[in-house]
Protein backbone atom coordinates (compact mmCIF):
# COMPACT_ATOMS: atom_id res chain seq x y z
CA UNK A 1 0.00 0.00 0.00
CA UNK A 2 0.96 3.57 -0.35
CA UNK A 3 2.07 5.54 2.67
CA UNK A 4 3.54 8.95 3.26
CA UNK A 5 6.85 9.31 3.97
CA UNK A 6 7.15 13.23 4.87
CA UNK A 7 3.52 14.74 5.24
CA UNK A 8 2.86 18.25 4.35
CA UNK A 9 2.73 20.21 8.07
CA UNK A 10 1.05 23.40 8.98
CA UNK A 11 3.29 26.70 8.94
CA UNK A 12 3.47 30.15 9.75
CA UNK A 13 4.96 32.47 7.69
CA UNK A 14 5.55 36.01 6.98
CA UNK A 15 4.53 37.53 3.55
CA UNK A 16 7.00 37.64 0.67
CA UNK A 17 8.92 34.11 1.95
CA UNK A 18 9.18 31.31 0.02
CA UNK A 19 8.41 27.69 1.23
CA UNK A 20 8.19 23.92 0.80
CA UNK A 21 4.98 21.96 1.20
CA UNK A 22 6.33 18.32 0.90
CA UNK A 23 4.52 15.18 -0.03
CA UNK A 24 6.68 12.31 -0.12
CA UNK A 25 5.43 8.63 -0.65
CA UNK A 26 6.75 5.05 -0.68
CA UNK A 27 4.54 2.87 -3.29
CA UNK A 28 4.67 0.06 -5.17
CA UNK A 29 6.63 1.06 -8.06
CA UNK A 30 5.20 -1.39 -10.91
CA UNK A 31 2.03 1.00 -10.26
CA UNK A 32 1.76 4.48 -11.52
CA UNK A 33 1.39 7.06 -9.38
CA UNK A 34 -0.45 11.06 -9.57
CA UNK A 35 0.40 14.20 -7.10
CA UNK A 36 -2.49 16.58 -7.10
CA UNK A 37 -2.42 19.75 -4.87
CA UNK A 38 -5.51 21.72 -3.66
CA UNK A 39 -5.71 24.83 -2.04
CA UNK A 40 -9.12 25.90 -0.44
CA UNK A 41 -11.07 23.64 -1.68
CA UNK A 42 -9.74 24.31 -5.78
CA UNK A 43 -7.47 22.08 -7.49
CA UNK A 44 -4.04 24.68 -7.93
CA UNK A 45 -3.48 24.86 -11.78
CA UNK A 46 -0.01 24.69 -12.14
CA UNK A 47 0.23 26.77 -15.45
CA UNK A 48 -1.97 29.48 -14.85
CA UNK A 49 -0.55 30.19 -11.07
CA UNK A 50 2.98 29.55 -12.38
CA UNK A 51 3.90 32.78 -10.45
CA UNK A 52 3.81 31.62 -6.95
CA UNK A 53 3.17 27.45 -7.60
CA UNK A 54 5.52 24.63 -8.59
CA UNK A 55 5.67 21.29 -8.46
CA UNK A 56 9.07 20.06 -7.28
CA UNK A 57 10.42 16.39 -6.26
CA UNK A 58 12.38 15.28 -9.49
CA UNK A 59 11.34 11.79 -8.64
CA UNK A 60 7.95 9.38 -9.10
CA UNK A 61 7.78 9.24 -5.30
CA UNK A 62 8.23 13.08 -4.52
CA UNK A 63 5.29 15.83 -5.03
CA UNK A 64 6.54 18.99 -3.11
CA UNK A 65 4.76 21.82 -3.50
CA UNK A 66 6.85 25.72 -3.77
CA UNK A 67 5.74 28.53 -2.93
CA UNK A 68 7.25 31.05 -4.54
CA UNK A 69 6.95 34.82 -2.73
CA UNK A 70 3.86 34.21 -0.65
CA UNK A 71 0.90 36.56 -0.56
CA UNK A 72 -1.54 37.33 1.89
CA UNK A 73 -3.79 35.82 0.04
CA UNK A 74 -2.45 32.37 0.03
CA UNK A 75 -3.01 31.67 3.55
CA UNK A 76 -5.31 28.66 3.74
CA UNK A 77 -5.62 25.10 3.46
CA UNK A 78 -3.38 22.93 1.26
CA UNK A 79 -4.22 19.09 0.32
CA UNK A 80 -1.41 16.75 -1.27
CA UNK A 81 -3.79 13.73 -2.99
CA UNK A 82 -1.29 10.72 -3.80
CA UNK A 83 -3.46 8.51 -6.28
CA UNK A 84 -2.51 5.12 -7.85
CA UNK A 85 -4.31 2.34 -10.08
CA UNK A 86 -5.25 0.44 -6.61
CA UNK A 87 -5.07 3.14 -3.71
CA UNK A 88 -5.52 6.87 -2.67
CA UNK A 89 -4.87 8.64 0.19
CA UNK A 90 -4.14 12.79 1.11
CA UNK A 91 -2.98 14.90 3.71
CA UNK A 92 -3.65 18.33 4.72
CA UNK A 93 -1.81 21.48 6.23
CA UNK A 94 -2.55 25.08 7.44
CA UNK A 95 -0.86 27.67 5.64
CA UNK A 96 -0.72 31.21 8.37
CA UNK A 97 0.65 34.27 6.22
CA UNK A 98 1.17 37.35 8.37
CA UNK A 99 1.85 40.90 6.66
CA UNK A 100 2.33 44.53 7.22
CA UNK A 101 -0.68 46.08 8.62
CA UNK A 102 -3.29 47.20 6.24
CA UNK A 103 -3.74 51.18 5.48
CA UNK A 104 -5.67 53.01 8.35
CA UNK A 105 -9.63 54.14 6.89
CA UNK A 106 -11.56 57.47 7.36
CA UNK A 107 -8.64 59.87 7.93
CA UNK A 108 -10.60 63.14 8.85
CA UNK A 109 -9.18 66.79 9.91
CA UNK A 110 -11.39 67.50 13.14
CA UNK A 111 -9.95 70.40 14.04
CA UNK A 112 -7.30 73.07 12.99
CA UNK A 113 -5.77 76.19 14.61
CA UNK A 114 -2.97 78.05 12.94
CA UNK A 115 -0.54 75.63 13.82
CA UNK A 116 -1.85 72.83 14.71
CA UNK A 117 -4.39 70.02 13.53
CA UNK A 118 -6.68 67.49 14.91
CA UNK A 119 -6.33 64.18 13.20
CA UNK A 120 -8.04 60.66 13.76
CA UNK A 121 -9.00 57.61 11.52
CA UNK A 122 -10.02 53.58 12.05
CA UNK A 123 -7.48 51.07 12.11
CA UNK A 124 -7.23 48.73 8.84
CA UNK A 125 -6.61 45.24 9.26
CA UNK A 126 -3.37 43.96 11.38
CA UNK A 127 -2.91 40.95 9.08
CA UNK A 128 -2.21 38.60 11.80
CA UNK A 129 0.11 40.74 13.15
CA UNK A 130 -0.81 43.27 16.25
CA UNK A 131 -0.43 46.96 14.83
CA UNK A 132 2.45 48.74 16.85
CA UNK A 133 2.51 52.15 15.72
CA UNK A 134 0.93 55.15 13.90
CA UNK A 135 2.88 57.49 11.94
CA UNK A 136 0.56 60.87 10.42
CA UNK A 137 1.77 62.18 6.93
CA UNK A 138 0.87 65.48 5.74
CA UNK A 139 1.55 67.25 2.40
CA UNK A 140 1.13 70.89 1.06
CA UNK A 141 1.32 72.97 -2.41
CA UNK A 142 5.13 73.56 -1.38
CA UNK A 143 6.62 70.26 0.02
CA UNK A 144 8.17 67.78 -1.95
CA UNK A 145 6.09 64.56 -1.79
CA UNK A 146 4.55 63.21 1.47
CA UNK A 147 6.81 64.44 4.83
CA UNK A 148 6.12 62.44 8.37
CA UNK A 149 4.96 65.47 11.17
CA UNK A 150 5.17 66.11 14.67
CA UNK A 151 2.98 64.92 16.82
CA UNK A 152 1.15 65.12 20.26
CA UNK A 153 1.63 62.26 21.26
CA UNK A 154 5.08 61.87 20.03
CA UNK A 155 4.89 58.06 19.64
CA UNK A 156 0.87 56.77 18.37
CA UNK A 157 0.66 53.59 19.73
CA UNK A 158 -1.45 50.78 18.17
CA UNK A 159 -4.46 51.49 20.35
CA UNK A 160 -4.52 55.43 19.68
CA UNK A 161 -6.63 56.26 16.62
CA UNK A 162 -6.05 60.34 16.59
CA UNK A 163 -3.62 63.02 17.23
CA UNK A 164 -2.57 66.20 17.51
CA UNK A 165 -0.55 67.67 14.13
CA UNK A 166 1.73 70.60 15.68
CA UNK A 167 4.01 73.13 13.71
CA UNK A 168 2.38 73.56 10.91
CA UNK A 169 2.67 76.43 9.00
CA UNK A 170 -0.65 79.47 9.31
CA UNK A 171 -2.38 79.89 5.96
CA UNK A 172 -0.97 76.70 4.48
CA UNK A 173 -3.69 73.92 2.82
CA UNK A 174 -2.68 70.74 4.22
CA UNK A 175 -3.82 66.90 3.83
CA UNK A 176 -2.89 64.23 5.83
CA UNK A 177 -2.61 60.50 5.50
CA UNK A 178 -1.78 57.78 8.21
CA UNK A 179 0.75 54.84 7.79
CA UNK A 180 0.68 51.85 10.43
CA UNK A 181 3.44 49.62 11.51
CA UNK A 182 4.25 46.25 12.95
CA UNK A 183 6.75 44.12 13.74
CA UNK A 184 6.60 42.59 10.66
CA UNK A 185 6.65 46.22 8.77
CA UNK A 186 5.45 49.38 7.70
CA UNK A 187 1.83 48.66 5.77
CA UNK A 188 0.14 51.11 3.14
CA UNK A 189 -0.77 54.15 2.89
CA UNK A 190 -4.06 56.05 3.57
CA UNK A 191 -6.07 57.70 1.90
CA UNK A 192 -5.67 61.19 1.81
CA UNK A 193 -7.89 63.57 4.16
CA UNK A 194 -9.84 66.40 2.67
CA UNK A 195 -7.49 69.59 2.05
CA UNK A 196 -7.83 72.19 4.66
CA UNK A 197 -6.22 75.55 5.26
CA UNK A 198 -4.46 76.40 8.68
CA UNK A 199 -5.76 79.82 10.28
CA UNK A 200 -4.09 83.45 9.58
CA UNK A 201 -0.85 84.80 12.10
CA UNK A 202 1.03 87.39 11.92
CA UNK A 203 4.31 87.02 9.76
CA UNK A 204 7.39 85.84 11.44
CA UNK A 205 10.11 85.33 8.76
CA UNK A 206 11.56 88.40 7.66
CA UNK A 207 13.48 88.87 3.91
CA UNK A 208 17.00 88.06 3.74
CA UNK A 209 19.86 89.09 2.13
CA UNK A 210 18.96 92.91 2.72
CA UNK A 211 21.26 94.62 0.06
CA UNK A 212 21.38 97.11 -2.78
CA UNK A 213 23.37 100.18 -4.29
CA UNK A 214 23.85 100.92 -7.64
CA UNK A 215 20.77 102.80 -9.39
CA UNK A 216 21.34 106.50 -11.38
CA UNK A 217 21.92 110.02 -9.91
CA UNK A 218 19.22 110.71 -6.96
CA UNK A 219 18.43 107.43 -6.09
CA UNK A 220 18.92 105.09 -3.35
CA UNK A 221 18.09 100.69 -4.74
CA UNK A 222 17.02 98.81 -1.98
CA UNK A 223 16.63 95.09 -2.24
CA UNK A 224 15.81 91.68 -0.83
CA UNK A 225 14.81 87.98 -1.15
CA UNK A 226 11.22 87.43 -1.13
CA UNK A 227 9.94 85.53 1.79
CA UNK A 228 8.14 82.38 0.28
CA UNK A 229 4.82 81.80 -0.07
CA UNK A 230 4.24 79.50 2.60
CA UNK A 231 5.80 81.28 5.01
CA UNK A 232 3.42 84.25 5.07
CA UNK A 233 1.61 83.27 7.39
CA UNK A 234 -1.77 84.95 5.59
CA UNK A 235 -3.41 86.86 2.96
CA UNK A 236 -2.39 90.47 1.97
CA UNK A 237 1.28 90.18 2.41
CA UNK A 238 4.01 92.96 2.04
CA UNK A 239 6.63 94.39 2.39
CA UNK A 240 7.24 98.04 4.96
CA UNK A 241 11.22 99.34 3.93
CA UNK A 242 12.30 101.64 6.14
CA UNK A 243 15.95 103.84 6.05
CA UNK A 244 17.44 106.53 7.00
CA UNK A 245 20.64 108.80 6.30
CA UNK A 246 23.48 106.78 8.86
CA UNK A 247 23.77 108.60 11.86
CA UNK A 248 20.01 110.25 11.86
CA UNK A 249 17.54 108.93 14.10
CA UNK A 250 14.11 109.50 12.10
CA UNK A 251 13.40 106.83 9.44
CA UNK A 252 11.44 106.74 6.14
CA UNK A 253 9.17 104.49 5.15
CA UNK A 254 7.03 102.92 2.72
CA UNK A 255 5.29 100.17 1.87
CA UNK A 256 5.38 97.74 -0.67
CA UNK A 257 2.10 96.01 -1.33
CA UNK A 258 3.06 93.03 -3.70
CA UNK A 259 4.11 90.18 -2.14
CA UNK A 260 6.77 89.39 -4.97
CA UNK A 261 8.57 92.42 -4.89
CA UNK A 262 12.09 92.49 -4.15
CA UNK A 263 13.21 96.02 -5.14
CA UNK A 264 11.91 99.63 -4.40
CA UNK A 265 13.62 102.57 -5.49
CA UNK A 266 13.77 105.86 -3.71
CA UNK A 267 14.37 109.00 -5.95
CA UNK A 268 15.18 112.49 -4.64
CA UNK A 269 16.89 115.40 -6.22
CA UNK A 270 18.57 116.26 -3.09
CA UNK A 271 19.79 113.17 -2.41
CA UNK A 272 23.64 112.87 -2.17
CA UNK A 273 25.62 111.01 -4.16
CA UNK A 274 27.38 107.91 -2.80
CA UNK A 275 26.23 108.32 0.40
CA UNK A 276 25.80 105.74 3.81
CA UNK A 277 21.91 104.35 4.46
CA UNK A 278 21.02 101.95 7.22
CA UNK A 279 18.16 100.09 5.84
CA UNK A 280 15.65 97.13 7.05
CA UNK A 281 12.77 95.46 5.61
CA UNK A 282 9.74 94.58 7.67
CA UNK A 283 6.45 92.12 6.70
CA UNK A 284 2.98 92.60 7.12
CA UNK A 285 -0.38 90.61 6.35
CA UNK A 286 -4.18 90.76 7.16
CA UNK A 287 -3.50 89.76 10.71
CA UNK A 288 -0.51 93.09 11.32
CA UNK A 289 3.01 93.87 10.93
CA UNK A 290 5.48 91.54 11.85
CA UNK A 291 9.35 92.04 12.33
CA UNK A 292 11.65 93.71 10.67
CA UNK A 293 15.48 92.29 9.23
CA UNK A 294 18.85 93.72 10.79
CA UNK A 295 19.88 96.88 9.22
CA UNK A 296 22.30 96.87 6.76
CA UNK A 297 23.97 99.94 4.97
CA UNK A 298 23.15 100.87 1.35
CA UNK A 299 24.89 103.76 -0.36
CA UNK A 300 22.89 106.20 -2.80
CA UNK A 301 23.72 106.02 -6.65
CA UNK A 302 27.08 107.65 -7.59
CA UNK A 303 26.81 110.71 -9.88
CA UNK A 304 27.45 109.34 -13.46
CA UNK A 305 24.16 107.85 -14.85
CA UNK A 306 25.87 104.69 -15.74
CA UNK A 307 29.74 103.33 -16.99
CA UNK A 308 29.82 104.19 -20.40
CA UNK A 309 28.35 108.11 -20.00
CA UNK A 310 31.05 108.58 -17.20
CA UNK A 311 33.85 107.40 -19.19
CA UNK A 312 33.02 109.86 -22.40
CA UNK A 313 32.41 112.64 -20.46
CA UNK A 314 34.94 115.09 -19.67
CA UNK A 315 32.56 116.77 -16.55
CA UNK A 316 33.44 115.30 -13.66
CA UNK A 317 33.86 111.45 -13.77
CA UNK A 318 33.60 108.50 -11.49
CA UNK A 319 36.56 105.78 -10.88
CA UNK A 320 35.96 102.20 -12.77
CA UNK A 321 36.05 99.65 -9.92
CA UNK A 322 37.14 96.78 -11.87
CA UNK A 323 36.16 95.25 -15.56
CA UNK A 324 34.38 91.99 -15.67
CA UNK A 325 35.20 89.38 -18.46
CA UNK A 326 31.94 86.81 -19.17
CA UNK A 327 32.57 83.37 -21.38
CA UNK A 328 30.55 80.59 -21.94
CA UNK A 329 30.82 77.61 -24.54
CA UNK A 330 28.59 77.97 -27.19
CA UNK A 331 25.21 76.03 -26.56
CA UNK A 332 25.53 76.86 -22.56
CA UNK A 333 23.41 79.66 -21.36
CA UNK A 334 24.81 83.10 -20.97
CA UNK A 335 23.77 83.19 -17.14
CA UNK A 336 25.88 80.03 -16.78
CA UNK A 337 28.64 82.10 -17.47
CA UNK A 338 32.06 82.18 -15.96
CA UNK A 339 33.41 85.35 -14.72
CA UNK A 340 36.78 87.02 -14.31
CA UNK A 341 37.65 90.17 -12.86
CA UNK A 342 40.62 92.25 -14.20
CA UNK A 343 42.35 95.35 -12.37
CA UNK A 344 41.37 99.03 -13.96
CA UNK A 345 44.08 99.21 -15.71
CA UNK A 346 44.34 95.99 -17.64
CA UNK A 347 43.14 95.74 -21.68
CA UNK A 348 44.03 92.21 -21.61
CA UNK A 349 43.15 88.67 -19.46
CA UNK A 350 44.25 85.16 -19.70
CA UNK A 351 41.32 82.92 -19.39
CA UNK A 352 42.50 79.43 -18.17
CA UNK A 353 40.70 75.72 -17.96
CA UNK A 354 38.69 75.89 -21.38
CA UNK A 355 37.88 73.11 -23.10
CA UNK A 356 40.14 72.31 -26.50
CA UNK A 357 38.48 72.93 -30.38
CA UNK A 358 35.21 74.52 -28.83
CA UNK A 359 33.67 77.71 -29.92
CA UNK A 360 33.41 80.44 -26.66
CA UNK A 361 31.90 83.51 -26.60
CA UNK A 362 33.03 86.35 -24.33
CA UNK A 363 32.16 90.14 -23.36
CA UNK A 364 33.51 92.50 -21.28
CA UNK A 365 31.50 94.88 -18.38
CA UNK A 366 32.71 97.84 -16.16
CA UNK A 367 31.72 98.36 -12.72
CA UNK A 368 31.94 101.49 -11.09
CA UNK A 369 29.99 102.54 -7.70
CA UNK A 370 26.98 103.43 -9.72
CA UNK A 371 26.70 99.77 -11.03
CA UNK A 372 27.57 97.77 -14.03
CA UNK A 373 27.66 99.58 -17.35
CA UNK A 374 26.42 98.00 -20.71
CA UNK A 375 28.32 95.49 -22.01
CA UNK A 376 30.96 95.00 -24.77
CA UNK A 377 30.04 93.22 -27.99
CA UNK A 378 30.26 89.71 -28.18
CA UNK A 379 33.39 88.08 -29.28
CA UNK A 380 33.60 84.77 -30.63
CA UNK A 381 36.60 82.72 -30.58
CA UNK A 382 37.33 78.47 -31.16
CA UNK A 383 40.33 76.84 -28.60
CA UNK A 384 42.72 75.05 -30.59
CA UNK A 385 42.51 71.16 -30.48
CA UNK A 386 44.45 69.95 -27.43
CA UNK A 387 48.07 69.11 -27.61
CA UNK A 388 49.37 65.64 -28.31
CA UNK A 389 48.80 63.70 -25.39
CA UNK A 390 51.73 60.93 -26.69
CA UNK A 391 55.09 61.77 -25.09
CA UNK A 392 58.31 60.80 -26.99
CA UNK A 393 59.76 57.61 -26.73
CA UNK A 394 62.49 55.11 -27.57
CA UNK A 395 65.21 58.42 -27.15
CA UNK A 396 68.62 57.58 -27.68
CA UNK A 397 71.66 59.34 -27.10
CA UNK A 398 75.42 59.32 -28.06
CA UNK A 399 78.36 61.23 -27.04
CA UNK A 400 81.29 62.31 -29.40
CA UNK A 401 83.41 65.60 -29.76
CA UNK A 402 82.13 67.40 -26.11
CA UNK A 403 78.35 66.67 -27.94
CA UNK A 404 75.48 64.40 -27.12
CA UNK A 405 73.60 63.98 -29.83
CA UNK A 406 69.90 62.96 -28.91
CA UNK A 407 67.19 61.10 -31.06
CA UNK A 408 63.88 59.83 -30.82
CA UNK A 409 60.47 58.70 -32.14
CA UNK A 410 58.04 61.15 -33.74
CA UNK A 411 55.11 61.76 -32.18
CA UNK A 412 51.74 61.29 -34.08
CA UNK A 413 48.66 63.32 -33.01
CA UNK A 414 45.54 61.75 -32.72
CA UNK A 415 42.19 63.21 -35.09
CA UNK A 416 41.26 65.28 -31.86
CA UNK A 417 44.72 66.77 -31.04
CA UNK A 418 46.57 69.80 -32.75
CA UNK A 419 49.62 68.32 -35.35
CA UNK A 420 53.07 68.12 -33.67
CA UNK A 421 54.99 71.47 -34.93
CA UNK A 422 58.28 70.55 -33.26
CA UNK A 423 59.87 69.50 -29.85
CA UNK A 424 61.31 71.06 -26.91
CA UNK A 425 64.33 69.69 -25.30
CA UNK A 426 64.76 70.63 -21.80
CA UNK A 427 68.25 70.12 -20.03
CA UNK A 428 69.85 71.38 -16.95
CA UNK A 429 72.79 70.04 -14.47
CA UNK A 430 71.67 67.60 -12.22
CA UNK A 431 72.48 69.79 -9.16
CA UNK A 432 71.05 72.69 -10.37
CA UNK A 433 67.27 73.74 -10.75
CA UNK A 434 67.56 75.92 -13.97
CA UNK A 435 66.50 74.41 -17.21
CA UNK A 436 67.49 75.36 -20.47
CA UNK A 437 65.22 74.79 -23.58
CA UNK A 438 65.96 73.65 -27.24
CA UNK A 439 63.47 74.02 -29.74
CA UNK A 440 63.71 71.50 -33.15
CA UNK A 441 61.31 70.74 -35.73
CA UNK A 442 63.22 67.39 -36.44
CA UNK A 443 63.27 64.49 -34.03
CA UNK A 444 67.16 64.38 -33.27
CA UNK A 445 69.25 67.38 -32.21
CA UNK A 446 73.35 67.95 -30.63
CA UNK A 447 73.95 69.62 -27.61
CA UNK A 448 77.24 71.30 -27.07
CA UNK A 449 77.83 70.10 -22.95
CA UNK A 450 81.04 69.29 -20.98
CA UNK A 451 81.09 66.01 -20.25
CA UNK A 452 82.13 66.51 -16.55
CA UNK A 453 79.12 67.01 -15.39
CA UNK A 454 75.53 64.91 -15.10
CA UNK A 455 72.96 66.21 -17.00
CA UNK A 456 69.12 65.49 -16.48
CA UNK A 457 67.07 65.62 -20.18
CA UNK A 458 63.34 66.06 -21.27
CA UNK A 459 61.60 66.25 -24.28
CA UNK A 460 58.10 67.22 -25.25
CA UNK A 461 56.38 67.82 -28.69
CA UNK A 462 54.60 71.13 -28.84
CA UNK A 463 51.83 72.27 -31.21
CA UNK A 464 49.20 75.55 -31.29
CA UNK A 465 47.20 73.92 -28.44
CA UNK A 466 50.11 74.19 -26.40
CA UNK A 467 52.89 72.07 -24.87
CA UNK A 468 52.50 67.86 -24.65
CA UNK A 469 53.00 65.38 -22.50
CA UNK A 470 56.93 64.99 -21.57
CA UNK A 471 58.85 61.88 -21.83
CA UNK A 472 60.12 60.17 -18.68
CA UNK A 473 63.67 61.83 -17.80
CA UNK A 474 66.92 60.96 -19.33
CA UNK A 475 70.04 61.05 -16.71
CA UNK A 476 72.95 61.75 -18.48
CA UNK A 477 76.17 60.28 -16.57
CA UNK A 478 79.37 62.52 -16.61
CA UNK A 479 82.23 60.67 -18.72
CA UNK A 480 85.85 60.34 -17.52
CA UNK A 481 88.31 63.15 -18.34
CA UNK A 482 90.43 60.41 -20.63
CA UNK A 483 86.94 60.29 -22.85
CA UNK A 484 86.05 64.06 -22.56
CA UNK A 485 89.44 65.41 -24.18
CA UNK A 486 88.35 64.03 -27.71
CA UNK A 487 91.96 65.39 -29.15
CA UNK A 488 93.63 62.93 -26.58
CA UNK A 489 91.77 59.87 -27.06
CA UNK A 490 92.21 57.70 -29.42
CA UNK A 491 89.89 56.47 -32.28
CA UNK A 492 89.42 53.05 -30.40
CA UNK A 493 88.68 54.84 -26.92
CA UNK A 494 85.87 57.64 -28.92
CA UNK A 495 84.31 54.17 -30.19
CA UNK A 496 84.39 52.56 -26.99
CA UNK A 497 83.02 55.61 -25.90
CA UNK A 498 79.76 55.67 -28.13
CA UNK A 499 78.91 52.06 -27.32
CA UNK A 500 79.58 52.34 -23.60
CA UNK A 501 77.13 55.60 -24.05
CA UNK A 502 74.37 53.85 -26.45
CA UNK A 503 74.61 50.78 -23.61
CA UNK A 504 74.57 53.20 -20.65
CA UNK A 505 71.02 54.95 -22.52
CA UNK A 506 69.63 52.05 -22.93
CA UNK A 507 69.83 50.60 -19.49
CA UNK A 508 68.60 53.90 -18.49
CA UNK A 509 65.62 53.80 -20.52
CA UNK A 510 65.00 50.12 -19.34
CA UNK A 511 65.42 51.00 -15.54
CA UNK A 512 62.81 53.93 -15.95
CA UNK A 513 60.44 52.00 -17.34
Amino acid sequence: PTRFMVAPTSMDVTAGESILLPCQVSHDHPLDIMFTWSFNGHLIDFEKDGDHFERVGGQDSAGDLMIRSIQLNHAGKYVCMVQTSVDKLSAAADLIVRGPPGPPEAVTIDEITDTTAQVSWRPGPDNRSPITTYVVQARTPFSVGWQAVNTVPEVIDGNTFTATVVGLNPWVEYEFRVVAASLIGIGEPSKPSEKRRTEEALPEVTPANVSGGGGTKSELVITWETVPEELQNGGGFGYVVAFRPRGTLSWMQTVVVSPDASKYVFRNESLPPFSPYEVKVGVYNNKGEGPFSHVTIVYSADEGKNTTTQLGSSSKKTCILFLQVRYWKHGDKEEQAGRMKTMTNQTFAKISNLKGNALYHLAVKAYNTAGMGPSSAVVNVTTKKPPPSQPPGNIIWNSSDSKIILNWDQVKAQNNESEVKGYKVFYRWNRQSSTSIIETNKTSVELSLPFDEDYIIEIKPFSDGGDGNSSEQIRIPKISNAYARGSSASTSNACTLSAISTIMISLTARSSL
